[in-house]
């Protein structure tokens, strides 16, 4: 068995972002040596990790030349090239998630026929090579969808960008040629996540379903609640669900499935991501194993932790204010911090631009209403705006 406590071993992480910043933390609990490759020279993850490289993400050659330097390889973006995760594979390189899920994720249109085949719930979908083909399919009768629906590219989406509200014909006018599909529209009571974590062993862990509470404009996650306020019910079948998800996959390491619960109670699948989430942020202050270090025991095949809640908990993303782009400082953050059971996490971005994700602030109380009330005093309260 591979000594990932010995200082010869080597982990790679694709994507210096926040998500990788925070794996790192966990990493220093370990005497392990840290790669991280990303595009931009200011990336979080460089004041974490052991070594950093600016490279291209989707250069087959860049990913190449840098997996060989590592024993394990991981993601924090599911924008990498796949194609040289397989070869990393077939030279012995674990790559974790494996190539063979992310090649099912990165595409939409090929993430809901995986779901489709799979037998596994989800709203219904029509794919298309570009809008204006949907715009003749509808146009010439040959769409099975009234208006309003759901528009996503097919990739390259993220953070409520590649998604938007078809209300009229005239709406597909202003969209990319890209491939994309048409989504039912849900009505829904609740939009739900649960983390699975399943390492090589086999060993399976679901965490607490979470309640993201998203931004009317920017069509991103304002807050995430744990545990969600829903019935035993319904968290049973959300969990169940998602283990559904996570065998048909496979995979090795976190999957994040975002779920819709229905007016009638029932789960679909909305989309999954193979890394650490924003709706598992929580889980640094909340719960017995964060989903960061939950993570690196899943792909070392290390023992899962205990994914249960120590307490209550709600999650407040820190987006750029509209009309500030530039040189970033935090407004307030001192107010915030001296409310009972709030940490702040600053990302390290030097730059702001409205709705750019730039930290998040975790509000810990058993009393969840609680939490949730001074959620909303740190939201109104702190401000994230240009020096």
């Amino acid at each position: 068995m591979t000594n990932y406590f010995s200082s010869s071993f080597k982990l790679g992480i694709l994507g210096g972002g926040q998500l990788g910043k925070m794996m790192l933390y966990d990493t220093r609990k370990y005497d392990i040596q840290t790669y991280v490759l990303d595009p931009s020279e200011e990336a979080p993850c460089k004041i974490a990790c052991n070594h950093f490289e600016q490279g291209d993400l989707l250069d087959y050659e860049a990913v190449l030349a840098f997996g060989r330097k590592v024993d394990i390889l991981t993601f924090e973006i599911e924008s990498v090239n796949v194609d040289a995760l397989e070869t990393l594979e077939k030279e012995g390189i674990k790559v974790f998630p494996q190539p063979a899920v992310l090649r099912n994720i990165q595409d939409k249109g090929v993430q809901k026929d995986f779901y489709k085949k799979h037998q596994i719930p989800t709203a219904s979908y029509e794919k298309y090579a570009s809008a204006k083909i949907l715009k003749n399919a509808i146009t010439e009768g040959k769409s099975t969808f009234d208006f309003p629906f759901i528009w996503k590219s097919c990739k390259g989406g993220y953070d409520g960008k590649g998604v938007t509200v078809i209300r009229n014909i005239e709406d597909l006018d202003t969209l990319p040629h890209v491939p994309c599909i048409a989504e039912q529209m849900i009505p829904f009571k609740n939009e739900l996540s649960v983390i699975v974590a399943r390492n090589p062993s086999g060993e399976v862990e679901t965490y607490p379903v979470v309640e993201m509470e998203f931004h009317p404009e920017a069509n991103q996650v304002e807050y995430v609640i744990c545990p969600a306020r829903i019935s035993d019910e319904v968290a049973q079948k959300a969990r169940a669900v998602a283990s559904k998800v996570s065998n048909a996959f496979s995979h090795v390491g976190l999957l994040a499935v975002e779920l819709f619960q229905t007016e009638d109670d029932k789960i679909l699948v909305n989309e999954v991501a193979p890394r650490p989430h924003n709706s598992g942020h929580n889980t640094i202050e909340a719960s017995f194993t964060s989903q960061f270090e939950q993570h690196l025991r899943a792909i070392l095949d290390l023992p899962l932790g205990n994914t249960e809640n120590k307490t209550a908990s709600v999650m407040v993303n820190l987006v750029g204010s509209e009309g500030h782009t530039g040189s970033v400082t935090y407004k307030n953050i001192e107010t915030i911090m001296a409310m009972d059971g709030v940490t702040p996490h600053i990302y390290g971005k030097k730059e702001t631009r409205p709705f750019r994700k730039m930290g998040h602030v975790t509000i810990i109380n058993h009393d969840l209403y609680k939490a949730r009330e001074i959620a909303s005093q740190v939201k109104n309260c702190i401000e994230v705006i240009t020096t």
